[in-house]
């Protein structure tokens, strides 16, 4: 027996075949070519399959997972069309008399290496995405066809890492659960879990041995751990833990329909984060009240140009008129930090995440900021809207945003256009906010708390910094202070006070925010029916 631990990125157990997923073996070489022309030729003609597949992809992960998913693959159509990337190709085939294959993989190794150089994180991410286009080129010339799972049987899927397009292009059905050596919580294969409801770790410190192959494994979700032919009565522990959890889940679903109410009868609303449309039918198959957070920014990614009103209009009435009058929180654009957009030309920063993002962004850019409040008010009509603005730090911002609100609705009056009234709030996720929202309260009709955010500002570590995980601590006194004081004073003034951070998903919190006060939490689909056991058991 073999015990390895990783980072579990969902809960749940997972008991089978061990599949040992290996990239199809291509030995590269360099060669020396005769006719360039000849060989540019055969690149541009590997770059429109290249092309071809990525947008059947593209296709694929919208369908299964999402739009939030789906725009990695236009991220790499537009790397593939890069004219640097392309010219770099070309120079090499024609000044070194190199061979396609070779002239791809060493553009793609040194555009790599550029980005993993920069300070910016979702730049330096960049570079693996550099890699998986560049090996898609290579194996297209080489003839070399995409890797698959070759069993008959679902199988716990063993690997280093997975790349967006393996990741989107595995039979879904043959996946037990997922263990990867490499990988973070935040890779394409925690989200391709996630949107599985699967069992997975990553970072795992296993060995890829050919020998485990078909070898009987269980994956732990809950404690991280990956068992490699486990013994008799640690697999009977791990039924027996699987058939409880299985358990548990069929009697959350019979809880849709019940009230949020604790046995003592505190009531708290319970709505469900979203990224886009498609999210929807998870908010409304998980029982949700409402959607708590519509995130956006993702409508402004994936794009080579700003989304019109009449876009971002059409995208909100879809989402308020399917929500059929249940309430739905649209939060501003988010774009900065870790979310860059290239036609938004934003300067390059030491620390974006402190830097030019959010609201500042709005602020600074009116056109850009009313074309989406027009989208929003517009869409209200057929629905129950409210806004948040995101990275509040000051009264004089939201007095100026409130400026604009009227600026909008006084234009939508004189052209006639119809609008429902619209609850405006703010996101509080920096120490500030909390700090002075006593001052915040007086100004907006409610609060959501951006936990993910408000932890990594008030603890001065950057949550995407794998070398910080062990000081990173979501539940430090300092953080559910502010959450308390953010609360009180909420309630001071008479506004309620949400949150709807990773924090709102994390039971064994629950009841420390309901005695709180807290009156929403949002949170994933997934998380709905277990944060509602969460608060009718307290």
């Amino acid at each position: 027996m073999i015990k390895c631990s990783g980072k579990s990125v969902l809960k749940g157990i997972a008991i089978g075949r061990i599949y040992l997923y290996k990239k199809q073996e291509y030995v590269l070489k360099q060669e020396t070519i005769e006719n360039p022309e000849v060989e540019i030729e055969r690149m541009e003609k590997a770059k429109e399959t290249a092309t071809e597949q990525l947008e059947e992809l593209y296709q694929k992960a919208l369908k299964e997972a999402g739009e939030e998913q789906a725009m990695i693959f236009d991220v790499h159509k537009m790397m593939l069309d890069d004219a640097d990337y392309l010219d770099s190709i070309r120079g090499l085939i024609r000044d070194e008399k190199m061979n396609a294959e070779f002239a791809v993989n060493l553009t793609g190794e040194n555009f790599a290496g550029i980005f993993a150089s920069m300070d910016d994180e979702y730049m330096k991410a960049r570079s693996a995405d550099v890699l998986d286009i560049s090996k898609r080129l290579i194996r297209i010339l080489a003839g070399v066809g995409e890797e698959g799972i070759a069993s008959e049987e679902p199988v716990v899927l063993l690997a280093d890492d997975l790349s967006p397009s393996e990741t989107v292009q595995m039979d879904k059905s043959k996946i037990l659960a997922i263990v990867t050596k490499n990988g973070s919580t935040n890779s394409h294969t925690a989200i391709l879990a996630r949107s599985m409801n699967i069992p997975a770790l990553v970072q795992t410190d296993v060995a890829l041995l050919e020998e485990y192959s078909g070898a009987k494994a269980v994956v732990d979700g809950f404690s991280g751990t990956f068992i490699i032919n486990p013994e008799e009565d640690e697999l009977e522990k791990s039924v027996q833990k699987k058939m409880e959890y299985e358990k548990e889940r069929t009697a959350l679903q019979e809880l849709k329909g019940k009230d949020n109410v604790t046995t003592d009868g505190r009531r708290i609303n319970l709505y469900a984060n979203i990224g886009n449309v498609s999210d929807v039918d998870k908010v409304l198959d998980s029982d949700a009240g409402g959607i708590g957070l519509f995130r956006s920014e993702f409508i402004y990614l994936g794009r080579e140009d700003y989304p019109t009103e009449e876009e971002q209009f059409v995208i909100y009435k879809e989402v308020l008129s399917r929500m059929q009058g249940k309430k739905v929180i649209i939060r501003t654009l988010d774009i900065g930090a870790d979310k860059q957009v290239d036609y938004f030309k934003l300067p390059h920063e030491e620390n974006p995440a402190m830097g030019y993002r959010a609201i500042r962004i709005c602020l600074d850019r009116p056109e850009v900021f009313k074309t989406q409040l027009r989208a929003i008010y517009r869409a209200s009509a057929f629905g129950t809207a409210a806004i948040m603005f995101p990275m509040i730090i000051s009264v004089k911002e939201i007095r100026k945003i409130k400026e604009i609100v009227e600026e909008v609705k006084t234009e939508l009056t004189k052209e006639g256009i119809s609008f429902n009234r619209v609850e405006l709030g703010i996101m509080v996720e920096t120490p500030a906010a909390a700090v002075i929202s006593d001052e915040l309260a007086k100004e907006v009709e409610f609060f959501s708390i951006g936990t993910n955010d408000l932890t990594q500002y008030t603890l001065a570590i950057d949550r995407q910094n794998q070398n910080l995980d062990n000081f990173y601590d979501s539940h430090h006194e300092a953080i559910l202070r502010l959450i308390k004081m953010t609360v009180e004073n909420g309630h001071k003034e008479g506004i309620w006070v949400g949150i709807c951070g990773e924090l709102a998903s994390d039971t064994t919190l629950t009841k420390t925010f309901v005695d709180m006060g807290v009156d929403e939490l949002s949170v994933s689909p997934t998380y709905v029916l277990s944060v509602r056991k969460a608060v009718r058991d307290i």
